[in-house]
């Protein structure tokens, strides 16, 4: 029953003192404001959190499609209670949307495919690709930008050679679902026991992707809106669904607010080519702004990095700098006196900068 949804040896030893207590193993197949579907020896069981596990859970520590748990079956009510979660292979993660302090919100784990989706109608933003791939980097997913609707494309090539400047190596592949073009490169990917997730914003085209590969309807569709090329949300909940010819496909709701947590790896990945050119600087700690022998600002000026991707690589910093300063007094001490030298440079006070001297 289990093996199909990426049963193995090891997860088999991690749940061997569950077993000792009487537990029984179970993938989290849904999720939807704190109910659950598992898939069990015992078939599938809706499922919800035991007092201790809902108690003790630190941020993002409850379980999420993706997740094997150890419950307490109850087969002849079709119902469980999920007292752990086993250690997780990977984990996609974002900062909560809304008002508040930051918290990591856990969107899915064990993944081992990162399906980014982007359109190639009026929609497609590469900013927004390259904060998917930041944080599918970070998660440990392999990643692969799937650019949907190719079929209403006006300029196909043009749009899969920008998508392959930003995607750091990850394959880039066109897909219809309407025509079936790529649908079987997709398919390849998700191989009997691999699990992928689908990524992307509000009428990109997962449910309608997900229901291709799955030979029929699994999940419901809705148009999107003409005079933008923006969709609503379709998929209200994370569902994990076991494909035909085996594999998996996580459904996941559109995320059009992608906030990082703790993705500095991730941003790293993505941009590469920008941390390769920062090395080469001839300061260290080189702001890449009026410093001489800056090599990002080189690059810029003679057109070999395009400044709209430094914006976005100095955006994605500074969001990760912000959380690091607010978790860490020490972070936001030190910050406070970075800014203090820099206001005496500038009024040219004791403190003037190194590259000032040159």
């Amino acid at each position: 029953m289990l093996e199909p949804y990426g049963w193995s040896s090891a997860l088999q030893n991690d749940f061997a003192p569950h077993a000792a207590a009487g537990l029984v193993p179970g993938r989290v197949t849904v999720q939807q404001r704190g109910l659950y579907r598992l898939i069990t020896p015992s078939g599938d069981l809706a499922a919800g959190l035991s007092g201790r596990l809902a108690f003790e859970a630190e941020a993002g520590g409850y379980p999420v499609a993706g997740d094997w748990v150890a419950a307490a079956a109850r087969p002849a009510e079709g119902t469980a209670t999920i007292q752990a979660v086993l250690p997780r292979r990977t984990l996609f993660r974002r900062r909560a949307a809304g008002p508040g302090e930051p918290a990591a919100q856990a969107v899915a784990a064990n993944v081992d495919l990162a399906l980014l989706l982007a359109s190639f109608n009026a929609d497609f933003n590469l900013r927004r690709l390259e904060r998917y791939l930041a944080i599918a980097w970070e998660s440990g997913a392999e990643p692969v930008v799937v650019l949907t609707k190719a079929d209403a494309g006006t300029d196909p090539a043009r749009v899969v050679a920008a998508a392959e400047s930003v995607a750091a190596g990850a394959p880039v592949l066109a897909v219809s679902s309407l025509t079936g073009q790529g649908l079987a490169a997709v398919r390849a990917l998700i191989r009997p026991g691999r699990t992928a997730v689908l990524l992307g914003s509000s009428g990109v085209g997962k449910s309608t992707l997900l229901n291709a590969l799955a030979g029929g309807p699994v999940m419901a569709t809705q148009a999107i809106r003409e005079q933008d090329a923006r969709g609503r949300h379709t998929t209200t909940h994370r569902e994990l669904v076991l494909l035909p010819g085996g594999g998996l496909v996580l459904d996941t709701p559109g995320m059009r607010e992608l906030g990082l947590w703790d993705a500095e790896s991730g941003v790293s990945a993505t941009f590469a080519d920008i941390e390769a050119l920062a090395q080469q600087c001839r300061f260290g700690d080189c702001a890449h702004g009026r410093e001489p022998g800056c090599a990002v600002r080189a690059a810029l000026e003679e057109g070999r990095l395009e400044e709209a991707r430094w914006r976005s690589y100095d955006k994605l910093r500074r969001e990760l700098a912000h959380l690091d300063r607010r978790d860490d007094p020490v972070a936001r001490a030190e910050e406070r006196r970075r800014w203090a030298r820099i206001s005496k440079a500038h009024r040219g006070g004791p403190a003037k900068r190194r590259w000032d001297e040159d």
